[in-house]
């Protein structure tokens, strides 16, 4: 193999995590005048490059995100630095979220340390010690969330247990504690490398500068590669391998 393979395949090298870094980056964005920057990973539907995992969509201002098997939640605010991502229920019961979510297929889990926690639906109240749902519950039938290793009483049925943040409290009761999310780049395989997505953490504003860097390496490689054709290149000293 000649020098000009080798000066190509190193300068591809080189190169590589920067249009990694590229790939990764989605120009700020955001829902209405009042919304919070969208920056990689995040990124609109509307902005065709970026991982689907996670998109997200304007409703009246209003940022959403869409979970396959559940539907779109609100998403409150978005922190870049603990990865955290802060939901909001827009029918204020959360506890139907954590009942109903599935976080199996995406890059989410809960941001705070989960417990084995058990539904029960009951035909009659299992007293006042553990609160019932109010938003699952109705005038037949009484909603409870208990830890998954109690007994469970004859007048209840399981629904299902689930790792959730914390049990039902009425304390505890409004449209968004509790909803707080973070996640896992994905992991990208090139050339036998393997990185994290958004390693780089790059500002918006210095993607013309990497640009720039890409073009000037890549005039640099053609003019060499011309030198290297130049009979004169040879006469002064230097031989082709």
């Amino acid at each position: 193999m000649n020098a000009s393979f080798f000066f190509i395949l190193s300068l591809s090298i080189v190169l590589l995590p920067y249009a990694a870094a590229l790939d990764a980056i989605s120009p700020p964005a955001k829902c209405g005048p009042k919304g919070f920057k969208i920056m990689s990973p995040f990124r609109l539907k509307t902005q065709h490059h970026g991982d689907p995992s996670f998109g997200l969509f304007c409703r009246n201002n209003s940022t959403i995100i869409h979970f396959p098997f559940y539907g779109d939640l609100v998403v409150k605010s978005i922190s870049y630095g603990t990865r955290k991502l802060d939901l909001l229920d827009s029918r204020n019961c959360v506890h139907e979220v954590f009942l109903n979510l599935d976080l199996s297929h995406t890059p989410f889990h809960y941001f705070y340390v989960v417990k084995n926690y058990t539904y029960l639906n009951c035909s009659a109240s299992i007293g006042s010690s553990i609160p019932e749902i109010p938003c699952l519950s109705g005038s037949q039938h009484h909603v409870y969330t208990v830890e998954s290793y109690l007994e469970v009483p004859d007048s209840c049925r399981t629904i299902k247990t689930v790792a959730i943040p914390f049990a039902y409290s009425s304390y505890l009761s409004d449209s968004s504690f509790g909803l707080g999310l973070t996640w896992e780049l994905p992991q990208r395989h090139d050339f036998g490398f393997q990185f994290k997505r958004t390693c780089f953490h790059l500002p918006p504003n210095s993607v013309p500068m990497i640009v720039g860097l890409i073009l000037l390496a890549t005039a640099a490689a053609v003019t060499m590669l011309k030198k290297m054709k130049d009979p004169l290149y040879h006469q002064i000293g230097f031989k082709r391998r």
